[in-house]
């Protein structure tokens, strides 16, 4: 094919006027060789050409491919962060008449909300655990309820790491990180949350079974999450007011 080309280059070269003198007729123009240099010169014209067609072919190519990858982050990212909205939209907090401060060797109450640090292997994460009636039954016959919602980060075989989500109606027993919960999102790159009082303070770590947080639970919280491959990164961030909380031995719903 491309000797075709070439030979209908030639052709086309050859009867430009730069080979043609004026005065000459249709038949004396007509060309039955060409010097080796006509060659050359016609084929370096059509390596740039080609070159110039390949690489504006590929700099779409790459353009078509880089949107493709932005849309599946952000869809990724939205649909993770909508969960997460959705799970703390429906938290579950023990009412100040009901709760109890933990004594010495006491089991913690039900609904914990515990946000803390977490390692993962080669790197740490923050891990928040709450209940919520947003419990997502998979089957017929599962029933609903208050579940315990666990957000981790894991490490996969190919040393990425995905947010994954646990979620149990039966939570007498630790959370085993082994298990196979539903990853909300892949490629994360980094993940913090951010713990709001009723003052409007700022808290990396929060626990409401600890007098160090007045056996209170947070106003709201804010979530950054950082996705993406080798050195793109995508940030997207929320908060979240929750609808009940309890402080200063009083509950507030909102």
């Amino acid at each position: 094919m491309e000797s075709s080309i070439i030979r209908s280059f030639l052709t086309v070269y050859c009867r430009s006027s730069y080979l043609i003198p004026p005065g000459k007729n249709k038949e004396a123009g007509n060309c039955f060789g060409f010097t080796l240099l006509e060659i050359l010169l016609a084929i370096f014209i059509f390596s740039i050409m080609i070159t110039t067609l390949f690489g504006s072919f590929n700099q779409i190519l790459g353009s078509v491919e880089g949107i493709e990858e932005n849309i599946t982050i952000n869809e990724m990212a939205k649909t993770c962060l909508d969960r997460m909205i959705l799970d703390l939209r429906e938290i579950h907090v023990t009412s100040s008449q009901r709760y109890s401060q933990p004594e010495l060797a006491s089991d913690p109450d039900v609904h914990q909300l515990l946000g803390e640090q977490h390692s993962s292997q080669n790197k740490d994460f923050p891990k928040l655990r709450f209940t919520s009636s947003a419990h997502i039954a998979f089957g017929k016959g599962q029933t609903k309820g208050v579940a315990e919602i666990v957000y981790y980060v894991d490490e996969t075989e190919e040393n990425t790491f995905v947010l994954k989500r646990s979620d149990r109606l039966n939570f007498e027993k630790p959370l085993d990180e082994k298990n196979n919960d539903p990853v909300l999102c892949e490629n994360v790159k980094s993940l913090s949350f951010t713990y709001y009082d009723k003052e409007g303070e700022e808290h990396e770590s929060w626990d409401s079974e600890s007098s160090e947080f007045k056996y209170e639970t947070p106003v709201s919280i804010g979530i950054r999450l950082e996705i993406g491959k080798d050195t793109a990164s995508y940030v997207f961030q929320t908060r979240v007011h929750l609808p009940v909380y309890r402080y200063e031995s009083t509950q507030i719903e909102t």
